[in-house]
């Protein structure tokens, strides 16, 4: 697991979370990501379109690293593993999901807010964790603060993040990589701006982390 979800931090600094309405947008939408320089994309199983969205952006988006996120259940991650996803994402952990994690060769990554999560899943071998809501979580500052107790932890933070204080949670040394959508905002994909969403991507991806 904890291999396979290194790749997000080879890949790009940011992975663009997406909610997508129509799937219709998926494919160009991702292209413009991927073009812009955002190649690990996150398509949240929030919408009745989800599973449709990962299954075309796999098979034509080329350089696209897709991965599910808002997986919650055992059967979510079955899914994702059978339509080629490279890793999923939970806001948290169950027994169930960590369990079922095991049989599927997919990277996951599951989230952990307070200390006493954070440990449980190092104990199951997630070095690397999602945090989030991290802004109403305690932001930065509250990440920063886990650093020194669990320096074996790395986080990729998610929730309240954009332009203003993406560099807050990227230059901090328990941070690999953070998640947002201000990159795809419902607006540009409505009108199907694609131009102006690579644009946010291009400069999303020249953010450094630390």
């Amino acid at each position: 697991m904890c291999r396979k979800a290194l790749r997000l931090r080879c890949a790009r600094p940011v992975v663009p979370v997406m909610v997508i309405e129509d799937v219709a947008d998926a494919v160009p939408l991702a292209r413009a990501l991927v073009k812009g320089g955002l190649p690990v994309l996150e398509i949240t199983l929030r919408t009745a379109s989800a599973m449709d969205c990962i299954r075309v952006i796999v098979g034509e988006v080329e350089g696209a690293i897709v991965g599910s996120g808002t997986v919650l259940t055992a059967a979510q991650l079955h899914d994702s593993h059978k339509l080629g996803c490279s890793f999923a994402v939970s806001p948290g952990s169950t027994p169930a999901l960590l369990e079922a994690a095991k049989d599927y060769d997919i990277a996951l990554l599951p989230g952990g807010v307070t200390a006493s999560e954070c440990m449980a899943l190092l104990e199951r071998g997630y070095g690397i964790q999602k945090f989030f809501p991290a802004e109403p979580a305690g932001g930065a500052a509250y990440l920063s603060s886990l650093a020194s107790p669990l320096p074996q932890v790395k986080f990729c933070p998610t929730g309240g993040i954009g332009p203003a204080n993406a560099k807050d949670y990227l230059k901090l040394s328990n941070v690999i990589t953070i998640g947002g959508s201000w990159m795809a905002p419902k607006k540009l994909v409505q009108a199907k701006d694609w131009a102006g969403i690579e644009a946010l991507a291009r400069e999303a991806a020249s953010l450094k982390s630390a």
